[in-house]
């Protein structure tokens, strides 16, 4: 049997409730941990609601799943990792009923009977909305028969639309820090030393926290040549951050199998195909022999390199471009180039952060970029290069940038 809250119609019983509703996200809160923030609002709204429990299910789009994050008096949910399948529709529905779900004939995710179990017999849930993005579901249960109030139903809403918040800021910050430490971990701790020429490279994080998919890479193969590769997975933040680091792991294998850069690239174009089927890369790799002082060169889709030599003014490297990896056109035979890096010759490979702005051709951009470049020792041309594209302003993308110089002065690599 349900029975009907007393509720506060007053003006100042209204104002009383807003006042309340602070104590959720305080300042006070700012110095806890993410886990531990969201316990700690869980229990404070669960007072302010006057309930017995309150979970967290966080919505994950990719698995389309409900995952119990956090709990205060089913604690059990989170240690047993209790989760539900809610379908395609979930967030598009979720995002716009804007209410309470008040009973489960009216949301099939509605976890009842794990609630039922703990003795709960009235249970409500809430979407978590931020930006207009559905974070989660609130849900908070009673022991006792209870039916909520218009003024339960509105002050649920505020707690759940601050919960969300806090979590979005509180991911924000959290994916951030990982997705550029996992960024740093990728990029080679030193480039190898090779006689004759010289290898620097500089990476950049862009401004906007949701970057994070550019890399690049140097490595002697068996034969002793060298492996240079430069990518830029499309997508965003965390993910984009590790599904690079997956292309960059299938990379190396498959640049010991074969030293055609066309194949290499070919056969990572099957893997992102079959095993990552939502995401798709650009990526130049190619192979410097030393002794013939040439690089063998296939693009997928990534903006071709500028080439430098001395009396001349630097160029795009005439070298024809395939589709990236990912596109699902594995049918279509990749091409093989060669480059000659002349003596006092450099070529210089980079991702569109460098060339690209907002509101302005990106033309304009790399005809800057071949205007920085002159032959020089590798760590010159990079130094050059960042000053005349970037400057003192932090870039809005994130930037990758590799130069390999066949100069006759030696610079000591780095990153």
């Amino acid at each position: 049997m349900f029975y009907m809250r007393t509720s506060i119609s007053s003006s100042g019983g209204a104002e009383e409730r807003l006042r309340q509703i602070e104590l959720v996200t305080d300042t006070a809160l700012a110095h806890l941990e993410s886990d531990d923030l969201l316990q700690e609002m869980l229990h404070r709204s669960s007072d302010l609601l006057d309930v017995d429990t309150a979970a967290v299910m966080r919505y994950e789009p990719a698995s389309e799943l409900l995952v119990a994050t956090a709990a205060v008096g089913i604690e059990d949910l989170v240690r047993q990792d209790v989760r539900s399948h809610v379908g395609p529709s979930f967030a598009s529905a979720a995002a716009g009923r804007r209410r309470p779900i008040l009973d489960s004939e009216e949301d099939p995710s509605v976890l009842l009977p794990a609630f039922q179990e703990h003795g709960i017999s009235t249970l409500i849930g809430t979407p978590m909305l931020a930006g207009g993005d559905v974070i989660g579901v609130l849900y908070v249960g009673t022991y006792r028969a209870r039916r909520f109030s218009e003024h339960d139903v509105h002050l649920l809403q505020l707690v759940a639309d601050r919960i969300a918040l806090a979590i979005r800021a509180s991911t924000t910050h959290a994916e951030r820090a990982a997705t550029k430490a996992l960024q740093r971990s990728l990029l080679p701790t030193k480039l190898p030393a090779v006689p004759g020429i010289t290898l620097d490279a500089r990476y950049v994080s862009g401004a906007d926290p949701a970057l994070g998919g550019d890399w690049y890479d140097v490595f002697t193969l068996p034969s002793g040549h060298i492996g240079i590769v430069i990518g830029d997975v499309v997508g965003n933040g965390l993910p984009a951050a590790i599904i690079m680091g997956r292309l960059r792991s299938a990379l190396r294998a498959y640049a010991l199998e074969t030293e055609d850069p066309a194949q290499v690239l070919h056969k990572l174009d099957r893997k992102v195909t079959h095993f990552e089927p939502n995401a798709m890369a650009t990526v130049a790799y190619s192979i410097y022999d030393p002794a013939a002082a040439a690089l063998r060169i296939s693009m997928a889709g990534h903006l071709p390199p500028v080439v430098g030599k001395p009396s001349c003014r630097s160029s795009l490297a005439p070298v024809p471009v395939d589709p990236p990896v990912g596109l699902g056109v594995t049918h279509r035979d990749r091409r093989t180039s060669v480059i000659e890096l002349p003596a006092q010759g450099v070529v210089c490979f980079y991702t569109d952060g460098l060339v690209e702005r907002r509101h302005r051709s990106i033309d304009i951009g790399l005809d800057q970029l071949c205007e920085a470049i002159d032959p020089a020792p590798a760590g010159t041309v990079c130094t050059r290069v960042m000053n005349k594209l970037v400057g003192a302003e932090p870039p809005d993308d994130d930037i990758a940038l590799l130069t390999i110089s066949h100069s006759e002065t030696a610079n000591t690599p780095s990153r």
